[in-house]
């Protein structure tokens, strides 16, 4: 389907008619030793491009390929932004998206560095621009888990930075980038189960990846990216059916 801005004349973007649009934010870092450093950027991308195919209705928008990685630094080869400047180059996109004439962004983050980033220019947004509409999936890689039977996913549910599940979506989405052979199993030890601890990521690993990626297959890929199409895609749906209305019902 003709729905990537990149892409698309000013002409064919007038006559698509589109009343939503997606916005993909990545990160370049490595990811174990084994896959793509655009790994974030190129899964977060690819999911909104499904969405949009399966909506009809939804531009996708360029990706941001780089966000905060600051904790990744260790590893080469790194690039990072400020989380001042990732927030403000997410509000300023969505902002010209608004302007455009388009009220309503779904945003796919692919990072965990980009969640903070994410919720401050959205709420920055919504302050500005009350109208607008903003669902964000901050972390594909915890909902794929929870939306999967148990028992999909061998060792820590699949977690991990290039874990079980990472690893599976990247060997499903571009096999042709990943060396598997350098795939490794870093499961961090003695974390709390309800406190979060502030590490730098070479604290838990020195192979720049966390959780088995020698579990991952490309079978448990393509599950993850299936039912995070179908669940995107449902929601968006439910949301349009009720106009993006969430007060409760007065008494």
């Amino acid at each position: 389907m003709l729905n990537e801005l990149w892409r698309m004349t000013a002409h064919q973007v007038k006559e698509g008619h589109f009343k939503k649009a997606v916005l993909a934010v990545g990160a370049c870092e490595a990811h174990g030793q084994h896959l793509a450093e655009g790994c974030d950027t190129i899964v977060s991308y690819k999911l909104g491009k499904a969405i949009a195919d399966e909506l009809g209705d939804m531009l996708v928008l360029p990706p941001i390929p780089v966000g905060y990685s600051g904790h990744y630094d260790s590893f080469p080869f790194t690039l990072t932004l400020q989380y001042d400047t990732v927030t403000q180059v997410i509000y300023d996109i969505v902002e010209s998206v608004l302007r455009n004439g388009i009220d309503t962004i779904l945003i796919i983050n692919g990072h965990d560095g980009n969640i903070a980033p994410i919720e401050v220019a959205s709420r920055k947004i919504k302050e500005k621009y009350p109208g607008a509409r903003i669902a964000a999936l901050d972390q594909w890689w915890v909902t794929a888990g929870e939306l999967l039977p148990k028992g999909t996913f061998e060792v820590w549910n699949g977690l991990g930075h290039a874990g079980e599940g990472e690893t599976s979506i990247a060997y499903y989405l571009f096999p042709e980038w990943c060396e598997p052979e350098q795939a490794t199993c870093r499961v961090p030890k003695n974390l709390p189960e309800l406190m979060g601890i502030k590490w730098d990521f070479s604290e838990l690993t020195n192979t720049a990846q966390t959780g088995d990626a020698t579990k991952g297959t490309a079978e448990k890929g393509e599950k993850m990216f299936k039912v995070l199409i179908e669940y995107c895609t449902k929601t968006i749906k439910a949301l349009d059916a009720v106009d993006w209305q969430f007060e409760a019902d007065q008494k």
